[in-house]
């Protein structure tokens, strides 16, 4: 994911979080909030409670990264991807699931 596709700053976050719609599913939390560009920008966070060493929570963050790259999401929105209970454990297979029908229920998948 390039550099610019990436919310990075404490602001970004903050505005995702406090203006952005939330849709909820099993194994994810995604908040959703349009923006004036041309591409959309990601954000992904997994708490300490979920996994306490920093190379899980780095491993679910890339995991997430990767299964996102693969769908057909419309362009012009900041989304912030958080993982709940059982991401950690979920298979690929599940994962994948569970982040399309997330994105699907925030209207962020393109019909193909």
């Amino acid at each position: 994911m390039k550099r610019a596709e990436r919310l990075r700053k404490g602001r970004e976050f903050d505005t995702a979080y406090s203006k952005g719609t939330v849709v909820s599913g099993p194994l994810l939390v995604v908040r959703v909030l349009p923006n004036d560009l041309d591409y959309s920008r990601w954000g992904f966070a997994v708490g300490k409670r979920l996994a306490k060493h920093a190379t899980t929570r780095n491993r679910i963050k890339r995991r997430l990264r990767e299964l996102v790259r693969t769908l057909p999401v419309q362009p012009g929105y900041d989304v912030i991807m958080t993982a709940r209970n059982g991401c950690p454990e979920a298979t690929s297979r599940r994962l994948k699931v569970a982040v399309a029908t997330v994105l699907a229920k925030a209207g962020l998948l393109e019909d193909r």
